[in-house]
C-alpha cells in the first residue's frame, strides 16, 4: 500500500495507480476504509493528472467509443453497465460522470483499463444526485461556482471525505417543517456552510463542552452592542464556526446544526427572519442539537422554525433545552411577563435573567400565539446589518 497523500513524481503516480487497480478489482464495499481509501487515490491520483499531463490519457468517453467499435457494441449494450437507455446517452454525450459501479463493471465486462476511467470518475455510489437538478443558477450567481456541471463537482469536491458522501447522496436530513423543500437546494446549502467552515482558523472542539451552562453564556452575550457577532467569535473560539449564508430558492431554512465532521459540529443560519428574538432562539436550538444529539445517527438537522415540534421529539427536546436555557421556566412562572403583554414586564425579566428584551419579547409573542404583540422590542432588521459583506435578498 502507497502512503502517500499527494503525489509528488511519475513513480508515486504509476503506484497510486497501481493500488487504484486492485482497489476496483477487489470492489470493497460502500462505507469501508478500503472504500474510502480508493476515493482518497483517485481524487489524488487526478489532482496530479490535471496539473501535470493533462492530455495525456485518453478521454474515458472516447476509449468507451473504440472498445465499443471493436466490439460492435450499440449504446443499448452499455445499458447493463451503466444503468439506463438515458444514463447511456448522457455519459457518451459528457453530460453525465461515470460513478464507481459504472467504472467497475466497464473495466471487468469490457476491460477498459481503470487508470483511462477512474481519473474522470465521480466516485459516488449507485444513488448518485442528479447534477442537474441542483440549483446551478442561483449558486452561480452567488459566486460559488461558475455554472457549469464541472465547477459544480469541483464545488462539492471541497467537502471533507466524511461529509461528501453524506450530503449528496444520502437521505440523511433531519428535517423540520410543515413545507416541502427542495433537498438539492438543501444539499448545496449544507455543503457550503460545510466548505466554509474548514477556511476558518477555529480552536479545539472539546466534546460534551457544549452544556446548559455554555449555552446560558451565549445567551447573555445578547445585551452587548454587536451581540450576533461576539455569540459568532465566543463560539469560534470554543472550536465551533457559525456559518450565515442566506437560504437559497425554495427552502424555509432558519438553522442548521451539522454533525457530519468527526472533530466539530458546524452551525448554519440563514438569518430569514431578521430579528433578534429569531436569531437568539435559532442560535440557542442548534446548539441544544450540538448538546444532544453529537452522536447520534443524524448528521443534519434542518430547521424551519415557523413550524412547531409537537410530532418530532429530537425537535422537541433542542426548543425545551434552548427555551430553557435563554428564560429558565421558574423564571418565567413568577415574572410578571407570563402574565402581563406588556414591554415593561419583558424589560424587568429580561434585566433579571441579563439577556436582551427581544429574547422575552419573543417568548411572550410565542407564548400568547400573538406575533405583532411587542413589534418593537424584538429587534426587527437589526441583525443582517451586523454581518457584513453577505448579500441578502431585497
Amino acid at each position: 500500500m502507497v502512503n502517500l497523500t499527494t503525489i509528488k513524481t511519475k513513480a508515486d503516480h504509476a503506484a497510486v495507480l497501481e493500488e487504484i487497480e486492485k482497489l476496483i478489482d477487489a470492489d470493497p464495499a460502500p462505507n469501508t476504509p478500503e472504500a474510502d481509501r480508493l476515493n482518497l487515490l483517485a481524487l489524488i491520483a487526478g489532482d496530479y493528472e490535471a496539473k501535470v499531463f493533462p492530455t495525456q490519457f485518453p478521454d474515458a468517453v472516447e476509449a468507451i467509443k473504440f472498445r465499443m467499435d471493436q466490439q460492435d457494441l450499440a449504446p443499448r449494450d452499455l445499458i447493463p453497465y451503466l444503468g439506463s437507455r438515458s444514463k447511456v446517452s448522457e455519459v457518451l454525450s459528457r453530460k453525465r460522470p461515470l460513478t464507481l459501479p459504472m467504472v467497475r463493471a466497464l473495466h471487468e465486462r469490457l476491460h477498459i483499463p481503470a487508470k483511462v476511467l477512474i481519473h474522470q470518475a465521480e466516485l459516488l455510489e449507485p444513488n448518485e444526485p442528479d447534477w442537474s437538478r441542483f440549483p446551478l443558477q442561483e449558486m452561480s450567481a452567488r459566486g460559488w461556482i461558475k455554472g457549469t456541471l464541472k465547477s459544480l463537482r469541483e464545488f462539492f469536491a471541497q467537502l471533507p471525505s466524511e461529509a461528501r458522501a453524506e450530503v449528496l447522496c444520502r437521505q440523511s436530513f433531519h428535517i423540520r417543517s410543515a413545507r416541502k423543500m427542495d433537498t438539492y437546494a438543501l444539499r448545496a446549502w449544507a455543503a457550503r456552510i460545510i466548505i466554509e467552515s474548514k477556511r476558518l482558523k477555529l480552536a479545539k472542539f472539546t466534546k460534551d463542552s457544549v452544556t446548559t451552562d455554555f449555552l446560558a453564556t451565549v445567551a447573555q452575550l445578547s445585551v452587548l452592542p454587536e451581540g450576533p457577532i461576539a455569540a459568532r467569535d465566543f463560539l469560534s473560539q470554543h472550536g465551533i464556526p457559525l456559518i450565515i449564508e442566506p437560504h437559497l430558492p425554495h427552502t424555509y431554512i432558519d438553522g442548521a446544526a451539522i454533525l457530519l465532521i468527526k472533530d466539530r459540529p458546524i452551525i448554519g443560519m440563514t438569518l430569514r427572519h431578521d430579528r433578534l428574538d429569531n436569531f437568539w432562539f435559532t442560535l440557542l436550538h442548534e446548539l441544544a442539537h450540538v448538546a444532544l444529539h453529537f452522536d447520534t445517527a443524524e448528521g443534519q438537522f434542518i430547521d424551519d422554525l415557523d413550524v412547531e415540534s409537537k410530532n418530532d421529539p429530537k425537535e422537541r427536546e433542542a426548543d425545551a433545552f434552548a427555551g430553557d436555557t435563554l428564560i429558565p421556566i421558574q423564571a418565567w412562572k413568577k415574572s410578571p411577563a407570563s402574565v402581563y403583554r406588556s414591554p415593561e414586564a419583558a424589560a424587568h425579566l429580561a434585566k433579571q435573567l441579563g439577556i436582551h428584551p427581544a429574547i422575552v419579547a419573543g417568548r411572550i409573542r410565542h407564548n400568547w400565539k400573538a406575533y405583532r404583540l411587542l413589534n418593537n422590542l424584538v429587534g426587527h432588521g437589526q441583525v443582517r446589518k451586523l454581518f457584513k459583506g453577505i448579500q441578502w435578498e431585497t
